[in-house]
């Protein structure tokens, strides 16, 4: 697909995608997204909005939805590194409540794409980190929910980064049993 390796993970619809580089002694240029390739690798979305945070190590932002207008979300690091995490949600899905994590970096220019009915969630595991992403529907605040990261019905495997740096919001999340969520 040009530009772009299109990997499906254990869970059907989230992908890791690896990009192509161009580099030499000035530096590197790379896509980022080209809808036909993405198109192509039946990946098809209408992207609406773009976001960005910055965060210093430890700190763990998650896990995320919008519970009556979930969003699809392509998501990359542009300087730095985190470990990414995508928790299905999706009603009647043979991997609810099971996750996928990829470490995603300044680097490895590698990106994860997660589909509608997903929680999502970063930790930072360098020093400082910049992330980016694409959005398929606007964020509604009055809308927002989210589940405990470190849920143990859940296990997800987050990297050791020592203290983890929560918001407030984000330490009272329910359990995902408790939430009842389903997309």
């Amino acid at each position: 697909m040009g530009n772009f390796t299109f990997n499906e993970t254990k869970i059907k619809g989230v992908y890791i995608i690896d990009v192509k580089t161009y580099g030499d002694n000035r530096g590197y240029f790379m896509e980022t997204y080209k809808e036909a390739d993405f198109k192509a690798a039946g990946l098809d979305y209408n992207f609406v909005q773009d976001n960005q945070s910055s965060s210093r190590k430890g700190v763990l932002r998650g896990l995320h939805f919008q519970k009556t207008h979930p969003q699809a979300k392509l998501v990359r690091v542009i300087k730095g590194e985190v470990f990414d995490v995508a928790v299905d949600l999706r009603k009647g899905s043979e991997t609810y409540g099971q996750w996928v994590g990829v470490l995603l970096s300044e680097e490895n220019h590698r990106q994860f794409m997660i589909p509608r009915g997903f929680a999502h969630g970063f930790v930072v595991v360098s020093d400082y980190a910049e992330f980016a992403y694409k959005c398929d529907d606007v964020y509604h605040p009055e809308d927002e929910g989210g589940i405990m990261w470190n849920d143990p019905a859940i296990g997800i495997e987050w990297a050791d980064v020592g203290e983890v740096i929560l918001s407030e919001k984000d330490k009272h999340h329910p359990s995902l049993a408790e939430s009842k969520i389903e997309f």
